[in-house]
């Protein structure tokens, strides 16, 4: 069998992960004992992130021609892909997170959305909430508001009935 069609479904299974993903990040992972590794795996699952290691060939032929074809330039030496198909921030802010404790992990680079961002620019995005934690910020400042104004309104409504 030809080498070709044995790398082709490697190359299909990436694209396809790739494929409506919001965003992908580039790891170093040299250097992580299997303890870590298995727990980064626990967390980055948990969060609903695809998270797998590849030959940087295989990644460089799924990722030309897509909006993730700047990772290309990041794939040297051990690399390891984290996708989300769900929240852009998510794989940042995991492996963000876990390269805290475990210096061993280096990011590489990311985009997401569609925008490629460096190093320092996934560990910034790193720090964006995620949407639900957004959408419930939002939700709690326009409630807040809506409840004081129930709350003076009621006092008033107390204050004239002791009145009369």
């Amino acid at each position: 069998m030809a080498k070709v069609e044995v790398k082709q479904p490697i190359v299909d299974e990436i694209s396809e992960l790739l494929n409506g993903a919001k965003s992908a990040v580039l790891v170093d992972y040299r250097g992580l004992t299997v303890e870590q590794d298995t727990t980064l795996r626990k967390q980055l699952r948990e969060a609903g992130v695809v998270y797998k290691v590849y030959k940087n060939t295989m990644i460089n032929f799924a990722v030309k021609g897509t909006e993730f074809e700047e990772l290309g330039k990041h794939l040297e030496g051990p690399t390891a892909i984290a996708i989300s198909k769900e929240d852009a921030t998510a794989p940042a802010r995991v492996l963000y997170e876990f390269s805290k404790g475990a210096e061993a992990l280096e990011l590489k680079a990311g985009v997401v959305e569609g925008t490629y961002y460096d190093a320092d620019g996934i560990k910034v995005i790193a720090t964006i909430p995620s949407r639900e934690v957004l959408i419930s910020k939002l939700l709690g400042s326009i409630q807040s508001p809506i409840a004081n104004f129930a709350r003076v309104i009621k006092q008033i409504a107390e204050k004239d009935e002791t009145v009369a």
